[in-house]
């Protein structure tokens, strides 16, 4: 019996999602990769993040047009799935944001975090 837990998410982008995990200070591991958990299980995500808890993973795999969180939570007790997932949402959203803009000609000028983790960007249009 899997002890895995998928929690579905609105991440499409990978690019964006290991921009986000790699800013929160994770080591990420791309590919066909395996993630373990209860009684070495495994099964196959295409993002993997190794956790402090000894053969215990997170991963994130592609399902329709989103990623899903998947991981064995009985094992990984440092990490609450529902602050990680808003912590990776966040700043997610930051890099999606972010290129959209630039896309449309704007330019990052100021950012401020506040202390409640609400990010203020001020852009500006570029003049070519």
């Amino acid at each position: 019996m899997s002890h895995f837990t998928k929690i579905k998410t609105r991440l499409i982008n990978k690019e964006h999602l290991v921009m986000a995990l790699q800013e929160l200070g994770y080591e990420v591991n791309e590919g066909n990769v395996q993630i373990r958990g209860y009684e070495g299980q495994e099964t196959e995500v295409e993002v993997m993040i190794p956790t402090k808890n000894r053969g215990y993973d997170l991963g994130f795999k592609k399902e329709g047009d989103a990623y899903e969180l998947v991981a064995d939570w009985y094992g990984i007790q440092d990490i609450k799935p529902e602050s990680f997932l808003k912590q990776v949402q966040q700043k997610y959203a930051y890099h999606a944001v972010k290129e959209r803009m630039e896309a449309q000609g704007f330019e990052l000028v100021e950012e401020e975090n506040e202390e409640d983790n609400t990010i203020h960007m001020t852009l500006r249009r570029a003049v070519y």
